[in-house]
């Protein structure tokens, strides 16, 4: 077989390029292209807080709050150190706000002369940047990189300057915007573990907002002082700043789901059970629905542990929810523990998870529930058994002694859990006929609480509706055009009568 020539062309198949494919851009170009967008979007967020100064509406300021949580996952260095030196004015009084927030930023490693292609403000432009509410969204922002970057001794530095800044103002058009710089405040002790230094402060503004009717301000930093007196477990400082005070029915849903759930925590501690278990599930209707899932996590679990301390069993679609399930599978075994009334399975569960529970802030309502296993324990223990020996009764409930076994049967029946009779002498519980449930008190009490849920919900629903403001009155005529309308009519009436007496023959 003959060589072949190196020369002579090739018979295998060459991969062509698409021409319609673009080239895949570089990862330099890549984060070029995301920092000029996120500029971008900031832009249009102070765009929007500048409307909302100039025309008073807060629905302008709401808006641009409202997306902060993307935001903030977009924010590095790059793009806050263009915004200062693109906002901030280049004089001296610029200088003096411009340069500590600088500080608390890393030097870019190639000076970008270009500025993420955004112009410099001159002129008009340049004056809008003096209005207070840029400046501090523009500071919020830094306060937001540094939490996320860790940065906590530079987090604590610059939200003291950013209240220096907010304390003395007393615009209508901050409180909003404040609201939510008192929130990150506040996080930035918080992580710092040095929470209970800023609660003197929180109740000075929580009394300036009050009196200044500052709604936002008003429930922003109720929820804030909640949480920090339950950090330390101060529950009744907390109950008494609750009693003491009103929160704003015009707050937002965020703001009500974290006071309700933070009054349900409280209600719980204090044997409240019917209140916290109320309050925990209305706390979980006001989060939102498709996001904080964390949240309605947290809160799910401390409903679960107020209804099985109220002697119910909570259902188990509960369990079976895809974002629910795993974190919920400790307090899935609690509750079949429960159920069957076992005790050894509760020990179980408690030596399993105890650590689970601690951290979860569950742990003391747990500990609580010992009691319901046993009185379920007992309540199955007079179904089966028509007469069984307290004896039986202590070993069934693993109990020291049969002395144990006749205090909690009889506790058992003093609180109507059971049915029966204890004779001493003979050391036996007679159980007795079972009634009729529907001769007790029972079904109506159920009904009861179906209709308190049903109007509950009912007055939330007409609470939370919106209406556009004034416009009732849109189509209604004022006093002024109404007297003038009456007077053409009469008017007219005389010429129609005129001209019908001129007429007559």
């Amino acid at each position: 077989m003959p060589d072949k020539d190196p020369g002579a062309p090739s018979n295998q198949d060459v991969e062509m390029k698409d021409a319609d494919k673009p080239e895949q851009p570089q990862p330099e170009e890549v984060k070029k292209d995301a920092d000029v967008l996120t500029m971008e979007d900031i832009r249009q967020h102070l765009k929007h807080i500048e409307k909302a100064v100039s025309t008073k509406e807060p629905r302008f300021m709401s808006r641009a709050l409202r997306v902060l949580v993307n935001l903030r996952k977009r924010l590095n260095s790059n793009v806050l150190r263009k915004l200062l030196l693109v906002y901030y004015p280049t004089g001296s009084g610029g200088a003096a706000t411009k340069n500590p927030l600088l500080d608390f930023l890393e030097e870019p490693m190639e000076v970008d002369k270009s500025a993420g292609g955004v112009r410099p403000r001159t002129g008009k432009a340049a004056a809008l940047t003096q209005i207070p509410e840029i400046d501090i969204y523009l500071h919020l922002l830094v306060l937001i990189y540094l939490l996320d970057q860790k940065k906590l001794t530079d987090a604590l530095s610059c939200s003291k300057q950013l209240m220096d800044k907010i304390t003395p103002s007393n615009r209508r058009t901050l409180d909003m915007l404040a609201a939510k710089c008192y929130f990150y405040y506040s996080r930035a002790y918080e992580i710092t573990d040095q929470l209970d230094q800023v609660r003197g402060f929180l109740h000075s503004r929580l009394r300036t907002c009050t009196l200044k009717s500052d709604y936002e301000g008003q429930a922003s930093l109720l929820n804030l002082l909640l949480r920090n007196y339950l950090h330390y477990n101060l529950y009744d400082q907390a109950d008494k700043l609750v009693s003491k005070s009103t929160f704003p029915e015009s707050a937002s849903n965020n703001e009500w789901a974290r006071y309700l759930y933070y009054l349900g925590r409280i209600k719980a501690i204090l044997l409240d059970y019917s209140e916290a278990h109320r309050h925990l599930l209305q706390a979980m209707r006001k989060a939102p629905q498709h996001t904080a899932v964390g949240f309605k996590q947290t809160a799910q679990k401390f409903a679960i542990t107020v209804e099985l301390l109220l002697g119910d069993i909570p259902d188990k679609s509960v369990f079976r929810q895809p974002m629910m399930r795993k974190t919920l599978q400790p307090y899935f075994q609690l509750t079949q523990a429960v159920r069957t009334g076992n005790l050894k399975n509760f020990g179980e569960v408690l030596e399993n998870y105890g650590g689970k529970f601690q951290s979860e802030g569950t742990y003391t309502l747990i500990v609580r529930l010992r009691h319901n296993v046993i009185k379920t324990g007992v309540r199955m223990i007079s179904l089966s058994y028509s007469r069984i020996f307290l004896a039986d009764v202590s070993q069934k409930l693993l109990l020291d002694s049969p002395e144990d076994a006749e205090y909690i049967v009889a506790k058992a029946i003093r609180d109507g859990v059971i049915e029966a009779s204890i004779d001493h002498e003979k050391g036996f519980v007679q159980s007795k006929e079972n009634t009729d449930i529907y001769a007790t008190r029972e079904p109506m009490t159920a009904f009861h609480q179906r209709i308190n849920f049903c109007l509950d919900i009912h007055n939330q629903s007409v609470k939370a509706m919106r209406f556009p403001q004034k416009s009732y009155n849109r189509d209604l005529e004022s006093a002024e055009k109404r007297r003038e309308r009456e007077q053409q009519e009469l008017e007219s009436a005389k010429e129609i009568a005129e001209e019908d007496f001129d007429d007559f023959p």
